[in-house]
């Protein structure tokens, strides 16, 4: 054997200990680092395919806290950052509404190692981005009211579209989005990528549960945090270089206010759906991938949440809240499995997470809870079981395995070249964010009521059910429109 033998054979034994000792068992750990073999594997073939890209909303260009880690711009600059690090990409445009943050993002572009152009174009408008027929793929990484109308004009327009998640704003402009995806034959990839990355927990977890390790699910709980509150906040002039009009795009004229703008969009009901739609786009996208229901959804749900302000100017989205779906799956007519979404962990919360030198209560993941007591839970950071033979025991030859991927964009890019499907394409991306959508729709509009969805015809019935359906779409501001 020689001594690059030698010498690989060590890098893997050193990964496999260090992902066992992440809290992988050793048998998916094995997995994992085959996986990521065969996709460096990809990436080094897939090099001599050139992909071209543009990176439509780019994101403000400030530096903020996550945790205990500063970052530097928003997931527009990471998203087209992780594009340029693959093999075989070029970034030749950027877009954002912003001057000031468009240049930054060009200026990122033109100093990359690899993946950037010297001759990055920066544009304001994303329709003159879309009329470049040499870029096949872009990036959006835009407000979420932006989503739809520019992923349909970007697929129209023959792209591929890798878009930031919640894949759009309501229900109905998800369902034009995967519509529009099928009849061009476009790849696109939402940015739920706790299915492919974080060491492969989240895929794990939900392979143990479709496999039946904890019996039938009679609850899933996700944990995604609480909403911010804030304001009234100051009407301040427009900053130079940010065209405040086309930022608001299709939603109503308003005066500018900073904390609407860039990355704190997130907070108001207008251009988002507050942590239900930031953090529910991922843990929820996981419980529906584990309960099976990548093409379906919950038959009724039920919001309550503390009343957000009124006051003017001031973030809007409900502080705390707790949302209980529940699923057709029941046996004999029984209840299906529960699937409750709330900020934070319920009093006597029993997962616990190490977080430096120290034991603390787990306050964002996902907890699956079977039968005798059975249950997994998973995170980020972690993945734990009731019995630790639960996670241990390899799954048979027999078991349902689900799409495996390592990293988000790479499987992006590897499609874009095999015009596969992705691993959370349009159409699971539609029913991920439908169930959040529900989620905010009965928490505004329908506090502890009752409401009835059939997840065939995506509609609401019942009682309630005229008033639930206006809520599936929203108007828009001239003269933008959804030409789906």
């Amino acid at each position: 054997m020689n001594r690059g033998n030698l010498s690989r054979r060590g890098f893997l034994a050193k990964s496999l200990g260090a992902l066992s000792a992440a809290g992988l068992p050793i048998w998916f750990a094995n997995e994992l680092l085959l996986d990521a073999q065969e996709t460096k594997k990809a990436a080094t073939t897939g090099a001599n395919g050139r992909i071209v890209m543009g990176a439509i909303g780019t994101g403000t260009n400030r530096t903020r806290r996550t945790g205990d880690a500063p970052i530097r711009g928003e997931r527009g600059i990471h998203i087209m950052q992780n594009a340029m690090n693959e093999n075989g990409v070029q970034m030749i445009a950027v877009c954002d509404v912003d001057r000031p943050n468009a240049e930054f993002a060009q200026g990122v572009v033109r100093d990359a190692e690899r993946g950037g152009s010297r001759d990055c174009t920066v544009f304001s408008d994303y329709r003159r981005l879309l009329e470049n027929r040499d870029i096949t793929a872009v990036t959006i990484g835009t407000p979420d009211h932006w989503h739809a109308l520019v992923a349909i004009a970007a697929m129209r327009a023959g792209k591929d579209v890798y878009c930031e998640k919640p894949m759009t704003l309501t229900i109905e402009e998800s369902k034009l989005v995967a519509r529009v995806a099928r009849e061009t034959r476009k790849v696109f990839q939402v940015g739920t990528q706790q299915r492919t990355e974080y060491a492969g927990r989240f895929r794990l977890a939900a392979e143990l549960v479709r496999n039946g390790r904890i019996g039938r699910v009679s609850r899933v709980t996700t944990l995604i945090g609480n909403n911010p509150v804030g304001g009234p906040f100051k009407v301040t002039p427009v900053p130079e270089g940010l065209d405040w009009n086309f930022w608001l795009g299709p939603t109503a004229q308003v005066d500018y206010v900073a904390e609407r703008c860039h990355y704190e969009f997130r907070w108001w009901y207008e251009y988002s759906g507050g942590k239900m739609t930031d953090w529910g786009a991922h843990h929820n996208d996981i419980a529906q991938w584990a309960l099976g229901m990548d093409e379906s959804g919950p038959i009724s749900i039920r919001g309550t949440g503390a009343a957000p302000s009124d006051r003017p100017n001031s973030y809007n989205c409900h502080p705390t809240f707790e949302v209980t779906y529940v699923y057709g799956n029941g046996r004999a007519g029984g209840e299906g499995t529960r699937l409750i979404c709330r900020n934070g962990p319920a009093e006597n919360w029993p997962i616990r997470e190490t977080r430096g030198d120290r034991q603390v209560v787990a306050d964002n993941g996902i907890l699956f809870e079977g039968e005798d007591n059975k249950w997994i839970w998973v995170s980020r950071s972690s993945i734990q079981a009731s019995d630790r033979t639960l996670l241990s025991e390899e799954l048979p030859a027999s078991a349902t395995r689900l799409p495996r991927a390592t990293n988000h964009m790479a499987n992006f890019l590897s499609c874009v070249r095999s015009r596969e499907q992705p691993i959370c394409h349009a159409g699971i991306g539609h029913r991920s964010v439908s169930v959040c959508h529900l989620g905010v729709i009965a928490t505004r509009f329908f506090a502890n009521t009752t409401l009835r969805w059939d997840p065939r015809e995506e509609r609401f019935t019942g009682e309630n059910a005229e008033a639930a359906n206006r809520h599936l779409s929203r108007a828009l501001r001239a003269p933008w429109r959804l030409e789906a």
